[in-house]
């Protein structure tokens, strides 16, 4: 059986994809002028967090100049910004900003991890793309063994795991649906900065989210 660590590692080798591996190797060459003295990760990026959590995180895919350049998942850009400051205010993470591999940020009882580990084009993958990277969430999700809710961030995650637990389900903020295996799914929108900042979602909306899976969990 494999183990958390082992799927990461198939994670960061994977090369299935050649239109995202292009891209991502592209974006790497031709970074803005802000990241030009990176040197971008460029490669699929790992899951992060506790491998013994009761909440796991499911997103969409790596920012092309966020985990793409940190190696780290909402690490770097406007949504991660936006997710670890929430996970600090509900308690659980040891800092509220997550710049780089190294600086120390902690997560406690929540596993991260998404439908793509590649950044794709436009913030779009396609079918294909999202087959090719299912195997390894079904993998974590089996893994988890603590795991008792998942939060799904954007249409494309829910949509995935509503199927993977063949299940039909209403995506709506905020909206807590039961999954088998007495698993809950809570559905929130992207903190993408096209749903910050045209108001789709504020910000104690989005805090709310943790806090209805701390309940959930009994915390």
């Amino acid at each position: 059986m494999e183990d958390i660590e082992e799927i990461n590692q198939k994670i960061i080798s994977c090369r299935k994809c050649p239109r995202l591996i292009n891209y991502i190797n592209d974006v790497a060459k031709h970074p803005p002028k802000r990241f030009k003295d990176w040197n971008y990760w460029a490669k699929p990026v790992p899951s992060f967090g506790d491998k013994n959590a009761e909440i796991a995180i499911v997103g969409l895919a790596p920012a092309a100049n966020g985990g793409n350049r940190t190696g780290r998942v909402f690490t770097g850009d406007h949504s991660g910004d936006w997710l670890f400051k929430a996970l600090y205010e509900t308690g659980f993470a040891n800092k509220p900003t997550s710049i780089s591999k190294d600086d120390g940020l902690e997560i406690k009882n929540i596993y991260i991890t998404a439908v793509i580990h590649c950044a794709p084009p436009q913030n779009k993958p396609n079918k294909d793309e999202i087959s090719n990277c299912l195997p390894y969430l079904l993998s974590e999700l089996k893994l988890l063994k603590n795991l008792k809710v998942i939060i799904t961030l954007g249409k494309i995650a829910f949509d995935t795991i509503t199927n993977i637990y063949n299940v039909k389900y209403e995506f709506k903020h905020l909206a807590v649906y039961d999954l088998p295996g007495n698993k809950k799914l809570i559905a929130s929108y992207h903190p993408s900065a096209r749903n910050t900042n045209t108001g789709l979602m504020g910000w104690e909306q989005w805090v709310n989210v943790f806090k209805k899976a701390k309940e959930l969990i009994g915390e």
